[in-house]
């Protein structure tokens, strides 16, 4: 590779595999696939703003295309509404033209191949390139999900009856309105439900399975994603029963989440106004590049109109990172989603009667400062505490919160068992619902919805009784008046809330 002709691109540096044993090189013949996505261009706004997106960035993608055709490459796809184009060729090809020298890799989540170090990009296309992405497939993301502790005492509830803790309307239904769901894994059995929705006296939705990158509906057991999938089709069909459900299945890998966000964002078929996102991981367990991509499809979603909820993360304010320091989760911590926190409820005759950060202390609410994104605009009318580690501002997380302590959580139904879970993943189809609640209401859609949420903190009720720090520990945020670092802004008021949004 002469570096006269290829540059040297920083923002795709992997590290080698943790916790994985390398095994061989790929043979010069292994077919690759890669996802190729395009920096951003300045477009005209909605109404036309998909046909607008597609035009500004088509020169783009015609530039790679022409690359691709060039140099041993052939397309999979190309759409430039997604700043997307997809690449097939050689592990060969990739080492010449990458310089992606790919190996594959052994460890507890199965067999994936990786390179280390940084990629490189030939003259003619670095200048556009945002990132390449699907060259190494480890896994990016787990599901935010939990479930009961041995022989801890449960008071679970079905997802409708948590609507109903919450005040959420019942009538509108969501009809007309659709759901994304993304999911890395797992998935559901119609038979599942038609029980689940049964033993909460409705009709079971209208929920279609959509595949992205050639992953697919594909459920094995409940200790796997299945619970996942389960719970959030389940959680956001009692909260919109009229609504349809598509469920985007990609796989587990930097290519696979941004393609999901991407392709959902623009799916003309079931046109979806909310999408639910119940999958993260710490923000430094990511590639730059791969940040900056998912980023900016969560930007470009937003754009469309739609409103984004991701589950905070269910291991406090480390996040599971065990190196003496707070972490938030991504994508929960970019400015263009709403990040779901979570809680513990004391519900007796039908109602809540106290509700408290959720902390069991080794897992719980996840929440705190983000490391990589500024404070937002919508952010800049509350106290938000600096950093416990770094001592910087940021981007606050979560924004809002719900119910996620397994203990007080949700009856499902999955692969025919029935049994309580929990987490911040419960807590995005939560919202996700209520937001299709509010757009049928509407009659058009509310789009990115923080802006509005910090405008209406009275529609909210504040969590002010715990914190996120692990059991021993000082990592962490006390809850406390008004916003703060475990539950955001609060809770929903639901009939107040669902007022105010459709003023908005």
């Amino acid at each position: 590779m002469s570096q006269d002709h290829y540059h040297r691109f920083a923002a795709s540096h992997h590290h080698a595999p943790h916790h994985a044993r390398r095994l061989d090189r790929l043979d010069d013949q292994e077919p690759v696939t890669l996802s190729l996505y395009v920096k951003p261009r300045e477009h005209a706004a909605e109404p036309d703003m998909l046909t607008a997106r597609a035009a500004a960035h088509a020169p783009d993608v015609a530039a790679i295309a022409a690359f691709a055709a060039q140099h041993g490459f052939s397309v999979v796809e190309a759409d430039a509404r997604r700043r997307l184009i997809r690449l097939k060729g050689s592990a060969a090809v990739m080492r010449a033209e990458f310089g992606a020298d790919l190996h594959w890799y052994e460890g507890a989540e199965g067999r994936f191949r990786a390179y280390t170090g940084a990629l490189h990009l030939h003259e003619s296309i670095a200048p556009i390139v945002e990132s390449v992405l699907g060259l190494d497939t480890r896994p990016v993301a787990s599901p935010r999900l939990q479930r009961i502790a041995p022989g801890q005492s449960v008071a679970a509830y079905l997802p409708r009856q948590i609507g109903a803790f919450y005040g959420i309307p019942t009538s509108p239904t969501g009809a007309g309105e659709c759901i994304a769901i993304i999911e890395l894994g797992g998935g559901f059995h119609q038979s599942d439900i038609t029980a689940a929705f049964g033993a909460m006296g409705l009709a079971p939705p209208s929920v279609i399975a959509v595949s992205v990158d050639g992953a697919a509906n594909a459920p094995s057991t409940p200790n796997g994603a299945d619970g996942e999938v389960g719970l959030d089709i389940q959680v956001a069909g009692a909260i919109a029963p009229g609504a349809k459900l598509a469920v985007y299945f990609t796989p587990n890998t930097d290519a696979g989440f941004a393609d999901a966000i991407s392709f959902a964002a623009t799916d003309a078929t079931n046109r979806p106004s909310v999408m639910s996102i119940s999958w993260g991981s710490p923000e430094e367990n990511y590639s730059t590049q791969a940040r900056t991509t998912l980023n900016t499809a969560l930007q470009d979603a937003a754009a469309a109109g739609l409103t984004v909820t991701v589950a905070a993360g269910d291991n406090l304010a480390t996040d599971g990172v065990n190196d003496g320091a707070v972490h938030v989760d991504f994508p929960a911590s970019s400015p263009f989603v709403v990040a779901c926190g979570g809680t513990s409820l004391t519900v007796s005759g039908g109602a809540i009667t106290a509700e408290t950060v959720w902390n069991s202390g080794s897992s719980g609410t996840g929440g705190g400062i983000s490391t990589l994104f500024p404070v937002p605009a919508y952010q800049s009318a509350v106290t938000l505490p600096r950093n416990v580690s770094t001592g910087q501002a940021g981007r606050g997380v979560p924004d809002v919160a719900g119910d996620a302590d397994p203990a007080t959580g949700y009856q499902v139904t999955v692969d025919g068992q029935s049994f309580a879970v929990g987490g911040t993943s419960a807590v995005a189809p939560l919202w996700a619902g209520f937001f299709a609640l509010v757009n049928q209401a509407r009659g058009k859609r509310l789009g990115q919805a923080n802006p509005a949420l910090y405008a209406h903190q009275a529609a909210l009720r504040a969590i002010t009784t715990g914190n996120n720090m692990p059991t021993g520990t000082t990592l962490g945020y006390p809850a406390g008046p008004g916003w703060n670092a475990c539950t955001g802004l609060g809770v929903m008021r639901g009939a107040a809330l669902f007022a105010a949004l459709i003023a908005a």
